[in-house]
């Protein structure tokens, strides 16, 4: 499958499905979206709760893929955060983003959720960043997230595992505000494609 959309037209691409409709969201000029209030994906580790009510919008895939989203965003309450999403149930996917932290700093990184548990791998990157481009490749059950500040220059932020990732997942965008609301980003261009990625034990 190989499918490259902008958001151009005013309704919901057909491909595509919400997670957590938002209240206000818009496409037409990109996807446009104003998070609900306390809005988060995370499941137990260290803080305890479990939170499924973050705003997704996401497509079915069969097969390996590489998926490719850029984003704008205008930050305003700590952790409020947009990126990729990769899902199975509430308490198996993967989300990669920059999470807002204050004025100075934010957290460019991933959440790994497998069986029930999140982790939470982080970089310090600045909060003038205000702009990013994410590229998650899948290989069976193996994932490869890499971010970029440009769409050109890619670096990795890690290699994950997903234990129940059967032959279908859902992918695509998502964004959440876990301690305040109406923050504001705007998906320009997300692109699915064949794997870019291959298993290091790959000969051919």
């Amino acid at each position: 499958m190989r499918l490259t959309e902008r958001f151009l037209q005013p309704n919901r691409p057909e491909a595509f499905h919400w997670l957590n409709e938002p209240e206000r969201a818009q496409f037409g000029a990109g996807l446009e979206i104003l998070t609900d209030a306390r809005t988060d994906f995370w499941q137990r580790t260290h803080y305890g709760f479990r939170r499924d009510d973050g705003h997704a919008l996401l497509t079915r895939l069969d097969e390996d893929f590489t998926l490719i989203a850029h984003v704008q965003y205008q930050p305003q309450t700590q952790y409020d955060q947009c990126g990729l999403m990769v899902r199975i149930d509430p308490e198996n996917w993967i989300k990669a983003s920059t999470e807002y932290e204050d004025e100075a700093h934010s957290r460019l990184g991933s959440v790994v959720t497998n069986l029930g548990y999140s982790d939470w791998a982080t970089q310090d990157v600045l909060s003038s960043h205000t702009e990013m481009w994410y590229r998650l490749s899948r290989c069976g059950s193996d994932f490869l997230i890499e971010a970029s500040f440009n769409g050109q220059h890619w670096f990795q932020l890690r290699v994950a595992h997903l234990h129940k990732a059967g032959e279908s997942v859902e992918a695509g965008v998502y964004t959440c505000s876990p301690i305040g609301r109406n923050f504001k980003c705007r998906f320009t261009e997300v692109t699915i494609a064949e794997n870019t990625w291959s298993y290091a034990g790959d000969t051919a």
